[in-house]
């Protein structure tokens, strides 16, 4: 923003950015829902390799920005043409049995920590090349034009990668109608010559109840989760997009006056700690507590955990590096501990054929919300260095005060009446409805052989 001369004081920073960080949130919003219903037809592999593609093209032509308006234009096209969160969520339930399914979904919120290591590194240390390696790139190079091209040529050549490796990728969603193989299953055994009792027959037939295509809208297990899910994002993108630019603020502002690269080095630490929870801790935990009551926990010690931010100002030197890197490290535990529990619930409150419709929908709504929360949030920080000097709650204690109100009204959602409990029932019905179509279909293979 500093680089784009759209802001005329250093206040207005946050102003501005919030704006970019909004659009690709407002884009992901507006076509979430389809990017569900398409991977939801035309498979989860497709939809996740398209959405690849596309971050290739606009997070290189957001390098690439000459002005404000193309770098919000880039963002919201990514965000229009980006559907693979709620694909890969439906996706990591799907490729794991039920009793690995935290590790599935855990591994969603990995892959966010490892950007969250990645993306501060590469942005931090390659960005403004002709500045940082003057002997390498100069100021009449292409990265001396463009000076985030240089990162963001980075990312998209990582992606090109990927999208390579997605080739060996297995599909999860297998297309076929469902009443019709049960309907086959009945043709094919009364047509061949094996052997079945026409009573004992008659009863497992009866059995098998396959899940209808129900409205989710009237789902209110999914849409309550939905609306938690949707109240945290608002808390996690306001946060993500106010740390970096308190910790960057000068003093006077109340901000801790670091650099981007020790910013960048504070994320980066973070996000390897969060990595080894997700893969190590979060399983057991989440046996241990169940999804929903781990991230009950996450949230009453985020709060206090957010109450402390303001008086870091106070400590300098290697105690503010150390407290400051364990603060953001537990802040970011605790998060992720919310958003994978909720993950988990809105999996097992829906059947496979609507799983990739209610991520999209999941999505939607909570881009809508990550959409207003760089957004508010811009405007809430440049407030608030404006009015750092109130004797009654400084701005920097407004900033987390706000946060930690998203939080509290979060936490209190989580419980009866409005969060219902899962169904056990329906899941096990579910499972086993499959179970018996597959038994029935070897029968008759068995027999046809």
């Amino acid at each position: 923003i500093r680089d784009l001369n759209i802001a005329k004081t250093e206040e207005d920073i946050g102003f501005y950015a919030g704006f970019v960080g909004a659009a690709m949130m407002l884009g992901r919003a507006l076509t979430s829902m389809s990017w569900g219903t398409f991977a939801d037809k035309y498979g989860r592999k497709p939809a996740i390799v398209l959405s690849i593609i596309s971050l290739i093209i606009f997070n290189t032509l957001f390098g690439l920005s000459t002005n404000f308006w193309m770098a919000i234009a880039t963002r919201f096209l990514l965000g229009c043409f980006n559907g693979i969160l709620g694909t890969m969520k439906a996706y990591s339930s799907e490729v794991c049995r039920p009793q690995h399914q935290a590790l599935g979904v855990s591994l969603v919120s990995s892959g966010w920590g490892i950007g969250l290591v990645i993306g501060p590194a590469v942005g931090g240390y390659l960005a403004q090349p002709a500045e940082s390696f003057p002997n390498i790139f100069s100021k009449d190079s292409l990265f001396g034009r463009f000076p985030y091209f240089l990162p963001c040529l980075t990312i998209s050549l990582f992606a090109v990668g990927v999208c390579i490796v997605c080739i060996w990728v297995p599909e999860t969603l297998h297309q076929h109608d469902e009443e019709k193989m049960k309907t086959d299953v009945i043709e094919q055994l009364e047509g061949s010559s094996y052997s079945l009792d026409s009573k004992q027959w008659q009863e497992e037939t009866k059995q098998i109840h396959l899940p209808c295509k129900e409205s989710l809208w009237k789902n209110w297990p999914l849409m309550a989760s939905i609306i938690i899910f949707c109240v945290f994002s608002l808390y996690d993108m306001a946060f993500s997009e106010i740390f970096p630019l308190w910790a960057e603020s000068k003093r006077k502002l109340g901000g801790l006056g670091y650099s981007s690269q020790t910013v960048g080095q504070v994320l980066t630490i973070s996000g390897l700690g969060l990595v080894v929870y997700q893969l190590i801790l979060y399983p057991l935990f989440e046996r241990a507590f169940g999804p929903i009551l781990l991230a009950q926990i996450g949230a009453v010690l985020s709060i206090p955990l957010m109450a402390s931010f303001p008086f870091m100002t106070l400590i300098s030197g290697f105690l503010l590096t150390l407290v400051l890197n364990c603060v953001s490290l537990l802040r970011n535990i605790f998060c992720v501990s919310i958003m994978t529990g909720l993950f988990i619930f809105q999996n097992n409150v829906v059947a496979q054929n609507q799983r990739g419709a209610a991520s999209g929908l999941a999505i939607a709504l909570q881009s809508v919300f990550r959409a207003i929360a760089p957004a508010c949030a811009g405007i809430i920080l440049s407030w608030a260095q404006k009015n750092n000097d109130n004797l009654f709650l400084p701005g920097e204690h407004v900033i987390f005060l706000c946060l930690n109100v998203t939080i509290f009204i979060g936490f209190l959602m989580t419980f009866k009446p409005f969060l219902p409990p899962i169904d056990e029932d329906h899941i096990r019905d579910i499972i086993h409805d499959k179970k018996l179509l597959r038994s029935s279909i070897g029968k008759v293979n068995i027999n046809a052989i």
